[in-house]
């Protein structure tokens, strides 16, 4: 079995490479960080390729793709994602272009091209990694709560396609809450929910993922507080999350 993690360096997608390794699985992984791809690589069990790529860039989907050509891809994890905190009047149009390329463009790209090949096999599983905020509305980090929405509406749609279709190709999608990772250093953001542990959401997700679930959520209170937004009105719910994340400027 071989997998293909986007984002692996770091986070959710370093522990995920970690547990399906263990698990047996081959693995292709990329980043953006040549040092750290290689350092994950040596420490792993099973055999492990790596390209150093940026998500961001126009063409490194398509890069990735025809990398792992001629390799009989299993799994497919779309983890690579990041979030810029500030007024969307305020926020830097060139850093929100990116972030939709990596979080959108990139994820749409890789799902379709590796999904084709899954159907003609009859075989394979796509996991992608969204976040509780793909159910939300996000004051101060609009863009990338906009951008989890395309995943989940997204993915739910194909799920639906191929459960009508009876072949055995699943599309999952992660919605964790805040995650102990350097999201929020990079972001900007800090919650007021305490963040739960990388290692724990990868391994949920990955057995969750290879049990053909159409969406995972860790933890008993997210997956309350996914459930009790639902029946917030729009007027109200933006205030809400306004109120749980700060900017770091506000909690230091």
């Amino acid at each position: 079995m071989k997998a293909v993690i986007t984002g692996a360096t770091s986070g959710i997608g370093r522990e995920m490479a970690i547990y399906l390794s263990k698990k047996g699985w081959e693995l292709i992984l990329t980043g953006r960080n040549t040092k750290e791809l290689e350092k994950l690589k040596r420490v792993l069990p099973t055999k492990t390729e790596t390209i150093a790529l940026d998500l961001a860039n126009h063409d490194a989907a398509f890069e990735l793709y025809k990398f792992c050509q001629g390799h009989d891809i299993d799994m497919l994890i779309n983890n690579a994602g990041f979030g810029k905190y500030g007024k969307f009047s305020d926020t830097e149009l060139e850093d929100e272009l990116q972030m939709i390329s990596v979080n959108i463009r990139s994820v749409h790209i890789l799902t379709k091209l590796f999904l084709r090949d899954f159907r003609r096999k009859n075989r394979g599983r796509i996991l992608n990694v969204a976040s509780s905020a793909g159910f939300l509305t996000g004051p101060k980090m609009s863009t990338y709560y906009a951008s989890k929405n395309y995943v989940v509406r997204l993915s739910l749609a194909i799920a639906e396609e191929l459960r009508k279709e009876k072949i055995n190709v699943t599309i999952s999608t992660l919605c964790p809450g805040p995650v102990n990772t350097n999201f929020n250093e990079r972001s900007g953001a800090s919650f007021l929910i305490m963040g739960m542990n990388s290692r724990d959401v990868a391994e949920y997700a990955i057995e969750k993922a290879l049990e053909g679930k159409w969406i995972i959520i860790p933890g008993t209170f997210m997956k309350l507080s996914v459930f009790a937004a639902r029946h917030i009105p729009h007027s109200i719910l933006p205030a809400i999350i306004s109120t749980i994340q700060k900017g770091r400027e506000f909690l230091n």
